[in-house]
Formats: C-alpha cells, structure tokens, sequence
C-alpha cells in the first residue's frame, strides 16, 4: 500500500500538515501528523506493508510489536477513512 498521488506535507508551525494538491481528491482537508504519523507517511510514499511500518516503529521507537501493530493499524484506519491510501 501507498499513499495516492496528489497529497502533499508541509510545516505549519512546526507542525506537519497534509493537503491534497489535486482539486479531483475527495478529501478537502487537513490532516496533522505527528512524529510518528510523520515517519509512516514518509514510508509509505514508497509504499510498505502493515507488518513493515510496524517493524519500523519497533526499531525507530524501541516499542514491543503488539503496540506498533495497533498503532500501525489505527494511523491506516484514519488514512482509509479521508481515502489518501493506495491499496
């Protein structure tokens, strides 16, 4: 999975921000991450698996694999919901 093309982050006040870029998205917001949300995001414009972000919160944040999993799982239910995942 990935993020779909048309999504952009920026800094507003040393906060990271997404906003669509492509006037055909659906989504009309914004969204704010954090430095977690951030690192994921950042992942998955490449494109990664569920069990690859977690591996990844496991090693960035030293954290068991059950509380990456949920916390993998809740950043992609929220990424779903606003439609900005490539599946």
């Amino acid at each position: 999975m990935k993020i779909k093309n048309g999504y952009m982050v920026s800094e507003v006040a040393g906060t990271a921000v997404v906003v669509p870029v492509d006037p055909d998205h659906t989504f009309r917001g914004m969204l704010k991450l954090n430095a977690t949300g951030r690192l994921l995001w950042d992942r998955l414009l490449e494109s990664a698996t569920a069990a690859e972000l977690s591996a990844l919160l496991v090693s960035e944040y030293e954290i068991d694999g059950e509380t990456a999993e949920r916390d993998v799982d809740a950043f992609l239910a929220m990424l779903r919901r606003f439609g900005v995942l490539e599946e």
